[in-house]
């Protein structure tokens, strides 16, 4: 057996790393400012589909109704940073205000434009403040009229709409959530850099789009990408570790470090300033009185598709054996004749390319690709591993879809700046009461 002990063979595995990194990344070309559109004194969306205003990449939405449906042809207005826009609302009640940056923006009714006999209800404050959270949407709810129906009717719409949205927030996770906890349950590491797997996703897309590539080729690319990535980790870096006889906590170590040192060369290559992939302002699609954006809805789509063919590839094919009996027991693994490196090497590939994946989908929901946002949505995906149970897949799923429906719907409570907050909050009772997760195993330790 060849061993991969000696200092110089280790410092080759890093410089083959640092080589692959200087590869991929170099095609990004470096975020230069973005071009600063010109702010109009008054954004008007049109009447007939109130949901355009495209020329922006965040906006301000809801929908009006009332006890007897929508409400049509009501004027709002949003005014802040410097900024003041105006929308009317559709024949379904839906509105959209796009406004040139996140941030705090007052949104105001006006009164005289509602129909004869309607009324805000009682205790409504108008204007009242929204502030962006990390997302380029922000929603904002009128009640209308006098007693309960009128509130629950506009409750029930505002669940349904966070409902959708945390679904497919929390099946974007689990793509992530679904690769770290491959590599959990095969090499017993945390990785924490895995969030910079997130992050190259969505770099090599947006690089491989500036190259001129249509947008389905990017993000193939980008995904392969990934799984490359995976693949060299694994071979330079990881497996010299474990023949080293390197224990979990000092890996674990060694990936912040790798993590820190990822994050700060895909800066240098791609720069500070966040950017949009292709296509990062989809259309709202109106389901009723729920509305969604295309690209969450096509994200929920994929995720959801990809999701199942990798439960299909666990359950029914002999790599997702070798790889489960690895995860149970690899000693017994390898003396049942499975290469156990081999079914390791895979792993990372396929967790490399779940998380490029989740990365680019994470792009388009935010929207934008900046250097850091797979730190962003790192403590989420550790949230939703470690609800569900560490080293189960299937737990990750689960755990994940509980963290983005509690992220989206406690919107309708707490304020967007907290919303992340709860989530970890939600992971920490949890764990109180079932330290192993939902799905996972009770296991002594020691």
């Amino acid at each position: 057996m060849i061993t991969l002990s000696t200092p110089a063979r280790i410092r080759r595995s890093l410089l083959l790393v640092l080589g692959f990194l200087a590869i991929v990344l170099l095609g990004a070309p470096a975020a230069q400012a973005s071009p600063q559109l010109p702010v109009p004194a008054t954004h008007q969306v049109q009447p007939a589909t109130a949901v355009q205003a495209q020329e922006f990449d965040n906006n301000i939405r809801g929908v009006l109704r009332g006890v007897d449906g929508p409400i049509a042809d009501v004027t709002v207005t949003a005014t802040g940073n410097g900024f003041e826009g105006k929308a009317t609302s559709g024949p379904n009640g839906a509105w959209r205000i796009g406004v040139p940056a996140q941030g705090t923006y007052e949104v105001a009714i006006d009164e005289d434009t509602l129909p004869d006999g309607i009324t805000l209800a009682e205790g409504q404050e108008n204007p009242r403040e929204v502030t962006f959270a990390n997302t380029s949407s922000a929603t904002t709810l009128f009640l209308f009229g006098e007693g309960i129906v009128s509130q629950q009717a506009n409750f029930l719409d505002t669940l349904a709409e966070r409902a959708l949205a945390g679904f497919s927030f929390g099946l974007l996770l689990a793509l992530s959530a679904v690769g770290l906890s491959l590599i959990f349950g095969t090499t017993g590491l945390t990785n924490f850099a895995h969030g910079e797997m997130v992050t190259v996703g969505a770099v090599l897309a947006f690089a491989f789009a500036s190259a001129g590539l249509p947008i389905a080729v990017a993000i193939v690319l980008a995904v392969i990408g990934g799984g490359l990535l995976g693949y060299v980790q694994d071979a330079a870096l990881w497996k010299p570790l474990r023949h080293r006889g390197t224990g979990l906590v000092p890996m674990m170590i060694v990936s912040i470090g790798f993590a820190l040192a990822l994050r700060y060369i895909i800066q240098f290559n791609f720069g500070g300033a966040t950017q949009q992939l292709p296509g990062s302002q989809g259309e709202i699609i109106n389901l009723g009185s729920i509305s969604i954006s295309r690209n969450n809805l096509t994200s929920l789509i994929v995720s959801l598709v990809i999701i199942l063919v990798v439960a299909f590839l666990l359950l029914r094919t002999r790599i997702g054996k070798a790889t489960r009996a690895v995860a149970d027991n690899p000693a017994l693994a390898a003396a049942s004749g499975i290469d156990v490196d081999r079914v390791i090497r895979i792993v990372w590939v396929i967790g490399g390319m779940l998380a490029a994946l989740g990365g680019i989908l994470w792009a388009y929901y935010r929207p934008g690709v900046s250097y850091n946002m797979g730190q962003q949505i790192l403590l989420l995906i550790f949230a939703g591993v470690t609800l569900g149970g560490l080293g189960t897949v299937f737990g990750a799923l689960v755990g994940s879809i509980i963290v983005g429906l509690f992220v989206e719907i406690s919107t309708i409570w707490l304020e967007a700046d907290l919303k992340y907050v709860g989530a970890l909050l939600i992971m920490i009772l949890v764990l109180l009461f079932r330290p192993q997760g939902i799905l996972g195993r009770r296991e002594r330790i020691g």
